[in-house]
C-alpha cells in the first residue's frame, strides 16, 4: 500500500501545483489588464496643439468667384504644398456641372518633372478639383473647394489633409512602368 500513497501524493502535488500555477496565471493576467487600463487612461490625443502642416488659404465667397478667381486660389493653395521645386504643373479649366442645388467647377491641375535631358516627361500626374457654389446658401459664404488624385478616390478637402508628395511620384511611377509592358 506504500506505493499508493506516493502515487496518491504525487497527484495531491500536481493539483496543488497546477492551482498555483493557474492562480498565478490568472492574478498575472488580471494585473496585466489593469495596468493596460491605467495606461491607456493616461493616453491623451491633442492634435489641435500640434502643427501638422495641415496648411489653407482664405477661399472666396460664392458672389466673387470667377472662373479665373478660381485658378488663382487654387494655384495659391497649391504653392502651400511642400514639395520638391522640380515639379511643374499647369491648371486647365474642365467645365462646370450644373445640379439642382449647387454648380460645381471642375479643373486640373496637371504635375511633372521636365528636365533639361527630357524636357517632354514621359508621364503625368493630375490633381482633380472642384469648387462647389451653393444655390441654396447665403452667397457671402465661403466656396467649398474638394480634391482627389489621379487613380485615387480619396477624397481630400483643404485644411483637412496634408499634402504628400509620394503620392504624385506614385502616380507618375506606376504610368512608366505601365508603359514599359505595352510594346508597340
Amino acid at each position: 500500500m506504500t506505493g499508493n500513497s506516493t502515487e496518491e501524493e504525487e497527484q495531491g502535488y500536481e493539483e496543488i501545483a497546477f492551482q498555483i500555477v493557474n492562480e498565478a496565471i490568472s492574478n498575472a493576467i488580471e494585473q496585466i489588464t489593469t495596468e493596460t487600463k491605467e495606461n491607456l487612461k493616461q493616453i491623451t490625443f491633442d492634435f489641435e496643439d500640434k502643427d501638422y502642416g495641415v496648411d489653407d488659404i482664405e477661399w472666396s465667397s460664392c458672389e466673387d468667384f470667377t472662373i479665373e478667381n478660381g485658378a488663382t486660389q487654387i494655384t495659391k493653395f497649391v504653392e502651400t504644398w511642400k514639395r520638391d521645386s522640380a515639379w511643374l504643373y499647369c491648371i486647365d479649366y474642365l467645365g462646370d456641372e450644373e445640379h439642382d442645388y449647387d454648380v460645381r467647377h471642375r479643373y486640373r491641375v496637371r504635375w511633372s518633372i521636365p528636365t533639361r535631358r527630357k524636357p517632354i516627361p514621359r508621364a503625368t500626374a493630375s490633381t482633380y478639383f472642384t469648387i462647389r457654389l451653393s444655390k441654396i446658401k447665403p452667397k457671402t459664404l465661403p466656396i467649398e473647394v474638394y480634391y482627389i488624385f489621379e487613380g485615387n478616390r480619396l477624397v481630400h478637402r483643404p485644411g483637412k489633409s496634408r499634402f504628400r508628395e509620394i503620392w504624385l511620384k506614385n502616380i507618375v511611377e506606376s504610368k512608366v512602368l505601365m508603359m514599359e509592358t505595352v510594346n508597340f
